[in-house]
């Protein structure tokens, strides 16, 4: 007998990317994201603005991956979807959309939570034989703009949040120390760029001290905002003069706070294996701070593609696959949630 295909669909609208995506037994046909510039104008996302953008792109989008995937809406097996945590206005548009879509088709919805999706990003298979995902359990550093994680990933649906930051993340730090140098929105790709050509140890900014595996950047972006002034004051064209080692010795102490911590953790857990998830993870200083810490201290370890480093929908259909096998469903009237959390 002749397994039958089975063919996930995955939608992503957490934040202010719309994107949808195609699996065929847990291996990538399509992966389709509509990205929003309205926000650059206004320094960070608006929220009302993400939604109606949302609104105008999850047809398109999902139109546009069934046909890079080559498929019709009837071959679909369930439909998976991003419920949380994120922006309400621009979460309740992408599981409206599910909903409707899955009763029409008479599938299954599948309910996806955003963090374990980018943690399950490695999981996604570009082709039959791809087999480079990490064995659980393994340790996961999850960082982007608005969450930073260590997670050890037992399984799937069982992953456990060793420490977290108990105020800003490491992306909204990075974002807001960009502001501040008045170079634009989103500024973690500016300053990535900016770093590669500084000298790291040019300024040192504070650096938190918090128990256990916690992490606190607020303290550092407070101390970059203070010696700005200073410097500014004494020289009013210092930023643009300074700004490749000002953006490489504000990453370096980002990087530093975020690998000690993860070093503590996988020395306890005594877990070798070591992920990297969420938009921060395609910063160069970031991925090369991994690499160096493989050599230095045997670890293995596991950078996702810059593609699926940011909100993707791939990501979403790789825990949808999954869960189709456990025969996980979701009820129709399932509500969105907006608080950051692994459930």
């Amino acid at each position: 007998m002749v397994k039958e295909d089975i063919y996930i669909l995955g939608i992503e609208s957490s934040c202010d990317d719309t994107s949808a995506a195609v699996l065929r037994n847990g291996v990538i046909l399509s992966n389709v994201t509509a990205s929003q510039e309205v926000h650059k104008a206004y320094g960070g996302v608006v929220p009302e603005l993400a939604s109606r953008a949302h609104q105008q792109n999850v047809v398109p989008v999902v139109d546009q991956a069934l046909k890079r995937a080559g498929i019709t809406k009837e071959q679909l097996s369930a439909i998976a979807f991003t419920r949380g945590p994120g922006l309400m206005g621009s979460l309740l548009v992408g599981v409206n959309f599910a909903k409707g879509f899955a009763r029409s088709l008479n599938i299954p919805m599948i309910e996806v939570n955003h963090l374990q999706g980018h943690v399950m990003a490695h999981f996604i298979k570009e082709s039959d034989d791809d087999n480079h995902m990490p064995p659980f359990p393994f340790i996961c550093l999850l960082v982007s703009g608005g969450n930073s994680q260590i997670v050890k990933v037992n399984a799937y649906n069982d992953m456990e949040v060793l420490g977290q930051t108990i105020d800003d993340a490491a992306g909204e730090a990075i974002d807001k120390c960009s502001k501040v140098m008045g170079l634009g929105y989103p500024g973690g790709p500016i300053i990535d760029r900016l770093a590669r050509q500084g000298n790291p140890l040019a300024y040192k900014f504070a650096e938190p001290n918090v128990a256990g595996f916690d992490y606190s950047f607020s303290g550092l972006k407070t101390s970059f905002l203070y010696n700005m002034r200073k410097w500014v004051q004494e020289d009013p064209d210092f930023i643009e003069h300074h700004k490749e080692d000002i953006a490489a010795s504000l990453e370096h102490a980002i990087v530093d706070i975020l690998m000690k911590k993860l070093r503590l953790a996988v020395k306890e857990t005594g877990i070798k294996h070591v992920a990297v998830a969420g938009g921060v993870s395609a910063n160069n200083g970031l991925r090369n701070a991994f690499h160096d810490h493989a050599e230095r201290y045997g670890w293995t370890i596991y950078i996702p593609k810059f593609s699926y480093t940011t909100d993707n929908a791939a990501m979403i259909a790789s825990v949808g696959n999954f869960k189709y096998q456990d025969k996980d469903f979701t009820k129709m009237d399932i509500p969105v949630f907006s608080k950051v959390t692994f459930e």
